[in-house]
Parts: structure tokens; sequence; C-alpha cells
């Protein structure tokens, strides 16, 4: 199948639904044989007046949104894929109400379908970053939330008596790999020692260089069995290979899409705002990997099988279930 190049092509070509269909049957099945939603059995036949399949076994229906993100959604896939080009592809991200405008859905639908979407571009991250394979790792954590002199002064009291981190504000951990040139961040609960030390552990190969500011809380990382080299910020931002602009490069694109585009992001969402960032970021087009529109997309849609969320685990209502492998 030959896939649209930019978003006028992409209009035009979801515009059929079962062109739709067909595109996302390919990559949930990249074999090419479907299989029953129900009981996994292969060679259902495909029930062509209702654009869905019936197992031969169960003699169950199901359709190609079933075990998808889109499941259990009424509304098509001629606007869900458009949707997941246009959040895979702006820069800065794309708000729900410009959803809400371009497709004619309403603004609480729209904003449902990004957050559905969003968590398909979360990735399982199988491998650490350094190591042999990589190169140095920049780490910094930065500070997410709005400003104190523009809250309300009973917001401004409250976040005070509660909160001991720049004023409530969230804190994010990122870590860039420079020569894999891949991110990976996010929420945490504190800046302790122990919470972002714990986060290296899991993501760095021990034995790597790793490079961090002067917070004491990266201190003891030699001891962890890594090369760490830190830069004061208070003197200096560069001593020779030993900075964390990069990943400093990647906060200030995340705030911009945070400020500039969302506006009011709360902290129960921000783990899925960042994980759109970093899809972005990590699949964006360089001399070694020269991406396109089209390819994101498709990255995109390869990474919606197995995963499900409902408005009442969006919204806190019920704790949100494993991903289905």
């Amino acid at each position: 199948m030959a896939y649209p190049k930019t978003l006028l092509e992409a209009i035009a070509f979801f515009n059929d639904e079962q062109v739709c269909i067909d595109a996302v049957a390919a990559m949930k099945w990249p074999d090419g044989e479907p299989r029953c939603a129900h009981c996994h059995a292969r060679n259902p036949y495909y029930l062509a007046t209702q654009k869905r399949w019936k197992c031969r076994k169960c003699k169950k229906q199901f359709s190609v949104k079933v075990g998808t993100i889109f499941e259990d959604s009424p509304i098509s896939l001629q606007k869900w894929l458009p949707a997941m080009w246009l959040l895979c592809n702006c820069k800065n991200g794309i708000s729900s109400w410009e959803i809400h405008r371009a497709l004619g859905v309403t603004q609480k639908t729209a904003w449902f379908m990004l957050q559905r979407i969003r968590l398909a571009l979360q990735r399982d991250n199988k491998h650490k970053l350094g190591g042999s394979g990589g190169g140095p790792v920049e780490i910094d954590e930065t500070y997410v939330g709005g400003n104190r002199k523009n809250m309300h002064a009973s917001r401004r009291l409250k976040l005070q008596r509660g909160m001991k981190d720049e004023a409530g504000k969230a804190i994010v951990m990122g870590m860039l790999d420079r020569d894999l040139r891949q991110v990976r961040a996010k929420v945490i609960p504190n800046a302790k020692r122990e919470v972002l030390q714990d986060e290296i552990i899991g993501e760095i190969e021990k034995g790597s260089t790793v490079y961090t500011d002067g917070y004491s809380s990266y201190d003891d990382l030699a001891r962890q069995q890594y090369i760490h080299e830190t830069v004061n910020h208070v003197e200096e931002y560069v001593r020779g290979e030993v900075h964390t602009q990069g990943i400093e490069n990647f906060w200030s694109l995340l705030k911009r899409g945070l400020k500039g585009t969302y506006v009011a992001v709360e902290p129960f969402h921000l783990d899925r705002y960042v994980t759109e960032q970093i899809f972005r970021y990590n699949n964006r087009a360089t001399k070694d990997n020269p991406l396109n529109d089209s390819d994101r997309f498709l990255i995109a849609l390869s990474q919606v099988a197995g995963k499900r969320l409902t408005y009442a685990e969006l919204t806190g209502k019920v704790p949100q279930r494993p991903e289905v492998s």
C-alpha cells in the first residue's frame, strides 16, 4: 500500500473508510492474517457490508478497532487517522480545540481522542542508554507548572502549604543519549537522590559516561559504576564536552508546546504530553535517519494495537489497565 506523504494527500487518502480499515489492519496484523479478537483463532471471514470480521470458530464478530486505542469509539477512522497525522507531525502539538474545529467533533471528544493517541505513542524501552551501543548521556530535571505571580492568592497559599518542590510544580526528569540522539523522560514524584538515581540505574548502562549539573542529588553516581562529570551552572554552562545543553533543548521544545499550544495541563495528565514530545523528538528527521511526516505517522499507527484507554481511566475514576502484548 502506497501511503500519503503530505497532510493534503492524507486527508484525500483516508477519505474512504475501507482504506482506513485496510491501513489499520495492515499494522495490527503485519503477517496479513487477521485473528479473532475473542478467541484468537486465525482465518476469520470478512463481512464486506458490515466492514467487520466473523470468527469461524466462536462465531463472534469484531471490527479492526477491537484491541486498539480506537476500541468502542463511535468516531470513524476517517477522523481518527487525520487526527493522528496532525499530532505526530505538528512540532508544537495540536490542541483539542483545533481538532474540534478541523474534524467537526466536540472539544471534549477531541481531547479524549488526543489522549488515546498519546497512549499509542508510548514505547517500551527494551534497551538501556549509553554502554557500548550509545554514547555519553546528559541528565537533567525540569519543573513544569504555572508562575506563582499569576496564581490566585488562595491557590498560591494552598500550594505553599502542601508542596515542597518549586511551589507545587510537577517535576520531569530526562536523559539524552548523544550518539543515539534519543530522549527518555518521565514525571517523577520528587527530586530526591533515591528517586533520581533509581531512574538512572534503570535506564542507563553501568559504566557509561553521564553529564549532569551540580545538583547534589546526582552525587555518588561514581559509586554506582558511572563515569560522572558535572558542570556548575553558577560558573559555566559548557566545559569542553561536559554540558547538558542537549537535554535542555528538549525542555525548551516541551515547554513551548505546553505553554503555547496546551496552555494548561494538569499534573495527572502530564506524562502523556511528555510522551508526545518524546515521540516527535526521537523520530525527527536527521541526516542518518531522514524520516518524513508519513514515516512518523506509520510508526505511530504500528503502535495502536494492545492499548486501551477508557474515559473512566483517563479521568482517574478507575485504575488504568496494563497493556496487552
